[in-house]
């Protein structure tokens, strides 16, 4: 009864269209009410212990913020820029290296919308004027962007480490080999499209103009070095990396690339200008720049932007957080894992059920929703049937990658349908050839669980565990 009062409630609340937050928080204080010998008082209490008691969870709003730093600083144009000089003269360039930019871009965002907007608003144009279908176009770029969740640093991944005590760290790892992998699956889907349709390309640039190009978007793919070097090398943990990401982006967006804040427009050196006098004026400008940060308008408009989206994010794992509490208390996951276990259910048919679970709740809710409902329910089964909790944070993502495609919720559709000014229905017209792929990548890396486990495995070897 229990079980039945809180997922029904849950479900009730959904199709009446109320927020996913307020639907966590209702259904659980009402199976509390109802089933629970535990206080209201409670409450309360548990909705501060979700996000103070959660180091990892401080990543997220930094992380969010050194992404809106860098979609509205102008990196997302220059890696564009780096991508079409390194691998636009391929027979089908320009789509390739859409993906490619994607992935750079995924790399120092951690969000897969935010990654469809920053790089489809300038590709999408550039891919049809190049004659390009603008199908073809729309559904490249909302496919690519969703290796803003699974190439590391990701929030989702955040999210899974939050809900499970899993180590964000090793979730990163664990994902790198899988985004690169879809990258590349992608382009060379891209390339065998392009052979057949015969689509065009554009002459090789040449060394040089590749090594200006390179240089020049070098500020904002620094923060991939920065960000996974120290991870990965064990210097900073994710939330210690995500503060300096944060700093960093701040400081190449204003500072570096002066797209945005006090600085903009005013060039590192002006014409007949010595290096002294150039040198001279930029450190006064800088001085300058520093007060005015604060009363800069568009400044405070990311930072408004990337603060609305932190705290509605965390509210959501907040009230998340109190409904698997709920699960927890009243042993619910333990229940079906001993009805799953007892079914003599294997680990394989029981990832063939999450999929099918996952890829069904992601057409109807925001992926980090899903994981935080449904992790505290599938983890400890799959520790009982003997599944890497790593591996199974992989296949949750890649879940949520394809539930960003797939209508009514599908959060990279409408931006693209925002970009191009097309309705729904032909968005994802556009996706259905490339869900096939992502389908295929999915059972490769449910069922092939090295994919995951090599890099976080060999780490360890190396530091000596």
């Amino acid at each position: 009864m229990t079980i039945a009062t809180l997922f029904i409630t849950l479900l009730v609340c959904m199709i009446l269209g109320m927020p996913i937050a307020i639907a966590l928080g209702f259904s659980s204080m009402l199976t509390i009410l109802l089933f629970s010998n535990d206080s209201l008082a409670s409450v309360a209490l548990k909705l501060y212990e979700s996000t103070s008691e959660h180091y990892t969870l401080l990543a997220i709003p930094f992380f969010i913020l050194s992404s809106a730093f860098l979609s509205t600083g102008g990196v997302a144009r220059r890696i564009i820029d780096f991508a079409m000089d390194s691998v636009g003269h391929i027979r089908g360039g320009l789509a390739m290296a859409s993906v490619m930019a994607c992935m750079l871009f995924a790399a120092v965002s951690g969000s897969s919308p935010a990654t469809v907007a920053a790089i489809g608003s300038i590709v999408i144009v550039g891919m049809v004027r190049a004659g390009y279908p603008e199908k073809f176009a729309a559904g490249v770029i909302t496919t690519s962007g969703t290796l803003g969740i699974l190439i590391p640093p990701s929030i989702v991944m955040l999210v899974y480490a939050a809900a499970t005590e899993v180590s964000a760290a090793r979730m990163f790892m664990a994902g790198l080999v899988p985004g690169l992998m879809m990258g590349f699956l992608l382009m060379l889907a891209i390339y065998i499209v392009a052979r057949v349709k015969n689509l065009p390309s554009r002459p090789f640039p040449g060394v040089k103009v590749l090594a200006i190009s390179s240089s020049k978007a070098m500020g904002g793919l620094a923060l991939i070095l920065i960000v996974l070097g120290s991870i990965y090398g064990g210097v900073a943990s994710p939330t210690e990396a995500a503060a300096v990401a944060c700093v960093y982006a701040y400081f190449i967006a204003v500072f570096g690339y002066r797209d945005i804040g006090p600085l903009r427009g005013v060039a590192w050196k002006n014409k007949q200008e010595s290096l002294i006098g150039a040198a001279i004026r930029n450190l006064g400008y800088m001085l300058l720049a520093v007060v005015k940060t604060p009363i800069d308008k568009e400044i405070r408009h990311v930072v408004r932007d990337g603060a609305k989206v932190s705290i509605m994010l965390l509210f959501i794992i907040a009230n998340a957080m109190l409904f698997a509490h709920v699960l927890t208390t009243e042993r619910i996951p333990h229940i079906i894992a001993e009805a799953i276990v007892g079914m003599g259910l294997p680990a394989w048919g029981f990832l063939i059920i999450v999929n099918l679970l996952l890829l069904a709740a992601g057409n109807f809710m925001e992926p980090s929703a899903i994981l935080l409902i449904m992790a505290p329910i599938l983890f400890p089964i799959a520790t009982q049937l003997g599944i890497d909790p790593i591996h199974l944070g992989i296949i949750m993502v890649v879940n949520m990658e394809i539930g960003m495609l797939t209508p009514p919720v599908g959060l990279n559709l409408f931006v693209t349908a925002g970009i191009t000014g097309k309705s729904m229905g032909w968005v994802i017209k556009s996706c259905v050839p490339w869900l096939g792929l992502l389908l295929i990548f999915l059972m490769l890396i449910t069922y092939v669980p090295q994919i995951s486990l090599f890099l976080p495995e060999y780490i360890d070897k190396l530091n000596g565990y």
